[in-house]
């Protein structure tokens, strides 16, 4: 008998009446919330308007969950529609089964849509929400605790996770939490981030791209070490191929976007009067915006010299013949 353990939930359900409470939902819910919250705090000290991070989630947060599950019975169709399976089931949500590749990437496109509405950046925007979806994704794993599902190899360690229920071919017993696991890590992530966007003055949809990144470094290991079903390619998990693919390809854009938009957006938001304290002074700032200041300011020079009480040539030599 182990002497420390992380136990699971008896239940994963509660009634509220007819009404079930399903703690998975309740994680994705609060999970969601929290990325708002702190995407409209990062977005407002960039210079943008409160409320436009939410307004854009409306189109993203709805397109990230059909994306997350159509990638999850793309790539486990067999679950739904292999013999003695109801096709049914694949759209029951509430069970689990959230891709998180899918729901980045149309959750992405949705994102584009309602930043295409408003007429903002959307690499701007991506950079702002980057930190809250990794917390978001924290949350959000706890739900696989309520589930009893995604956990890891058989071990000992004072902190394995106990499994007590037997459905859908599990095997009761003490396991690796890798739900724990990811969960820390997303924090780690989001963490990161935002250090590194305060300290580098990240921008044109670097932050996004470094949160993608070390998501995928951990995400690697983390997969390495699940047991459940899952198709594998050259010996690899089919995710952990995911993972490497989508990590080069972040990296490669945070080398291309340094060299070719090096620095920050000044102005992330059209319409807004001006732009945060020290905005045109962050280094790397976008050139056409310092242009226009120092054209302004060349402006505002020569009206000074022309109205600085010397006469005009044309004056001075009317003054002469007279």
């Amino acid at each position: 008998m182990e002497l420390a353990f992380i136990p699971s939930p008896s239940r994963g359900v509660l009634y509220l009446g007819p009404i079930p409470l399903r703690g998975y939902a309740f994680c994705i819910i609060i999970g969601v919330f929290v990325a708002v919250w702190l995407g409209n705090k990062r977005w407002v000290a960039r210079g943008g308007q409160p409320g436009t991070v939410a307004d854009i989630a409306v189109w993203a947060v709805p397109f990230g969950l059909v994306g997350g599950r159509l990638y999850h019975v793309i790539t486990d169709y067999e679950l739904y529609f292999s013999k003695g399976r109801d096709w049914v089931d694949a759209f029951k949500v509430w069970e689990g089964g959230l891709g998180i590749w899918g729901a980045i990437a149309l959750g992405a496109l949705g994102a584009w849509i309602g930043a295409r509405r408003r007429g903002v950046p959307m690499p701007a925007y991506a950079d702002a929400v980057a930190p809250g979806i990794a917390f978001a994704q924290a949350i959000g794993r706890w739900g696989n605790w309520f589930n009893q599902e995604l956990y890891g190899h058989e071990t000992h360690v004072p902190w394995a996770l106990h499994i007590t229920s037997a459905e859908g071919g599990r095997v009761p017993g003490y396991y690796h939490p890798t739900f724990l696991y990811e969960s820390l890590w997303c924090v780690g992530v989001a963490l990161l981030v935002i250090w590194a966007d305060r300290r580098f003055k990240l921008g044109h949809g670097r932050a996004f791209a470094l949160y993608v990144a070390a998501y995928c470094v951990g995400r690697g290991w983390i997969e390495y070490m699940r047991v459940d079903d899952a198709h594998h390619i050259l010996g690899l998990r089919l995710n952990d191929w995911t993972a490497l693919v989508v990590f080069l390809l972040a990296v490669v854009y945070i080398v291309v976007s340094s060299k070719k938009r090096p620095g920050r957006e000044t102005v992330v938001e059209p319409g807004v009067s001006g732009a945060p304290a020290g905005g045109g002074t962050e280094a790397g700032g976008d050139t056409d915006a310092g242009g226009g200041t120092e054209a302004r300011a060349g402006a505002g020079g020569e009206e000074k010299t022309e109205g600085s009480g010397e006469p005009r040539k044309d004056e001075a030599e009317s003054a002469e013949k007279s």
